[in-house]
């Protein structure tokens, strides 16, 4: 069982993968807490300080490169593990977001939420 403290912060603005995240990762005993946007994202994080990160790369107000680029410069933000979950599939988009400091990166299509679950463990332990 997870530990009851650990925080994930969920940044994601598909309500439908979301709430399917959120519902998958709710009987883990981790603390959830999601934002829908860049901004929302980053002024939750300096407020949690989140153990990990779950972060799409297309999101309103500060795009997910902005928001890594920001939390990998934050002196508190920083040794937080980053797990991409995006749309973007091409070699640039994956190798932009591991030069940002991503610590892992998925492809939305082609990842299920119990893959996701692994690495989160991974990254939580």
């Amino acid at each position: 069982m997870a530990e009851k403290n650990k925080i994930i912060l969920i940044v994601e603005d598909d309500e439908v993968l979301l709430r399917a995240l959120f519902l998958q990762l709710k009987d883990t005993g981790y603390t959830l807490t999601t934002a829908t946007d860049g901004e929302k994202a980053l002024s939750i994080a300096e407020k949690v300080k989140p153990d990990i990160i779950l972060l799409d790369l297309i999101i309103p107000k500060k795009d997910g490169f902005e928001v890594l680029k920001i939390v990998r410069a934050s002196e508190i933000l920083k040794n937080i593990p980053v797990l991409v979950l995006s749309n973007l599939g091409d070699e640039e988009s994956i190798q932009k977001a591991k030069k940002l400091g991503a610590n892992d990166y998925f492809i939305k299509s082609n990842v299920n939420l119990a893959e996701i679950n692994k690495r989160i463990e991974f990254y939580l332990k």
